[in-house]
């Protein structure tokens, strides 16, 4: 019999036989895996039972790989030192001083007083551990602590251009 002759049951059972012959004859090529992480081509369907690149992931380790892939690890811990400050030096520290600039692996530190200004010269060794701990090495390098910003005299009612009168030693 012909397929254009088959009808009812003896039609649906050669056409599943040619499917099945197909099928066959596929299993025995090997293929190709389409779309696996290196390709560049999108994966299609669900993930499967495994761990997958489109499962949902944890902001956290996203924002970490995201972060090693752009080489932003320095300016990261750069912003560290500043952004949690109090968590780097300690609260006692950090409600006496605050980071002021950081250029070059110096930081500069403004201590509420110079008495502090002192003690924080003392401990500027301590300091460092703690930092490097905190956000990596040669991150910060050096300490520059200053005390408060003394106000400036240079302008106002009463100032003399100039060098002034010299009317005292000469």
């Amino acid at each position: 019999m012909a397929n254009d002759q088959l009808v009812g049951p003896e039609l649906a059972r050669a056409v599943l036989d040619a499917a099945l012959a197909r099928r066959r004859e596929a299993a025995k090529t090997p293929r190709r895996r389409a779309g696996g992480p290196g390709s560049g081509r999108r994966l299609r369907g669900y993930s499967g039972p495994g761990p997958d690149p489109r499962d949902p992931q944890l902001f956290g380790a996203m924002l970490e790989r995201l972060v090693k892939a752009r080489g932003w690890e320095k300016p990261k811990a750069e912003a560290t030192v500043f952004g949690a400050w109090e968590k780097v030096v300690g609260p006692d520290i950090a409600a006496h001083s605050r980071p002021m600039k950081l250029e070059g692996g110096i930081l500069e530190v403004e201590a509420e007083s110079t008495a502090w200004a002192t003690q924080l010269r003392m401990l500027a060794a301590t300091l460092l551990r703690k930092i490097a701990g905190e956000v990596g090495n040669n991150v910060v390098t050096r300490l520059n602590i200053h005390g408060p910003a003394a106000p400036s005299w240079s302008r106002g009612t009463r100032r003399v251009q100039g060098r002034g009168p010299r009317d005292t030693y000469g």
